[in-house]
């Protein structure tokens, strides 16, 4: 039995069927980042969150170094056509996964910064490659004008469903500025609002373990995410690459990455926190070994969930039992 809401089960229950993303590589870049790519947020190594299957700079690196980020920025390939990637990707996930029915991701940097006129052309050529059950576009809540909001939700169909992504981290107003994000916790909840009104599904992006906050900030975190009404969550663990400006930080001894039984115990804090209507499309952080400075000794994505699955079934705990009480 779950503990929480997967985002597989949800799927499954929404779809009938297995669904898979496709990650798409826009050409966007980030209102943080300077035009030669540096700059970003701390944690920022410049890769933007490119899809596995579109990073051909990933055989170039040895797995047991890490490079700076500005290598990987001019390094990465990000010229390929919209068609081209939508095609490699769904080569690559029916070959692995045999999957039949799927969701394009527009997952690299800020997928909503540029003009509308921009925007309707490049997600027109997306979706026009085929018929998909989700249309995902990743974002921060600071790049989302009405017009933006509008086009996005004028793809919603009765087929097929359409996610706005929005990066939060964390609702700690302070943290916000150690990290650069350039926003508040008031714009994300302003953008899920209008998001909302135009009948858009809202995913929340966090990471638990920035620098500066605890575990009541944890709390405040998962209880902002309740008040923005957000549908699903992606949460992930405190990761260092290399090259960044938080790597310096972390160099320094001005903080330390959680280990696994750390991040357990403030998982299952957020998760007992959410509310239990909200699906968890992620709990863990994967970030490839040759571009990771820290934690270095840490299980992979399908123990850890085990071993988060275990801990709370030994704690007779669940998604949303203290969001329950509290109601």
């Amino acid at each position: 039995m779950e503990r929480w809401q997967s985002y597989k089960s949800y799927l499954s229950r929404r779809f009938h069927a297995p669904v898979y993303r496709i990650g798409i590589d826009g050409g966007f870049s980030c209102p943080n980042r300077e035009k030669d790519g540096h700059g970003g947020c701390a944690f920022c190594d410049g890769t933007g969150a490119v899809a596995v299957y579109h990073r051909k700079t990933e055989s170039l690196f040895h797995h047991d170094s890490l490079y700076d980020c500005a290598v990987a920025s001019s390094l990465l390939p990000r010229l390929d056509s919209i068609e081209m990637q939508i095609e490699r990707g769904k080569e690559f996930l029916r070959r692995r996964y045999k999957a039949t029915m799927f969701s394009l991701y527009f997952q690299s940097f800020t997928n909503t910064y540029d003009s509308v006129e921009n925007l309707r052309r490049i997600y027109g050529r997306a979706l026009s490659t085929g018929c998909y059950a989700e249309f995902i576009v990743s974002t921060r809540p600071d790049t989302l004008p009405d017009e933006t909001v509008r086009l996005l939700s004028s793809y919603r169909t009765d087929e097929m469903d359409v996610w706005v992504e929005l990066g939060l981290q964390s609702a700690n107003d302070e943290t916000l500025r150690r990290i650069r994000r350039g926003h508040d916790t008031a714009s994300y909840l302003d953008a899920a609002r209008r998001l909302h009104d135009a009948g858009l599904k809202v995913s929340t992006h966090i990471i638990i373990g920035l620098p500066g906050d605890g575990r009541d900030d944890f709390i405040r975190t998962a209880e902002t995410i309740n008040e923005a009404g957000s549908d699903g969550v992606k949460i992930h663990n405190l990761h260092i690459a290399g090259g960044t400006m938080m790597a310096d930080e972390y160099l320094e001894g001005a903080f330390t990455a959680s280990s696994e039984d750390r991040y357990l115990e403030d998982a299952e804090l957020v998760l007992r926190t959410l509310s239990p209507d909200i699906v968890i499309q992620r709990l863990v952080c994967e970030t490839p070994m040759h571009r990771l400075l820290a934690p270095r000794c840490f299980p992979d994505k399908s123990k850890f969930l085990s071993h988060l699955s275990e801990r709370m079934e030994r704690n007779g705990t669940w998604q949303g039992d203290l969001y329950e009480r509290r109601g």
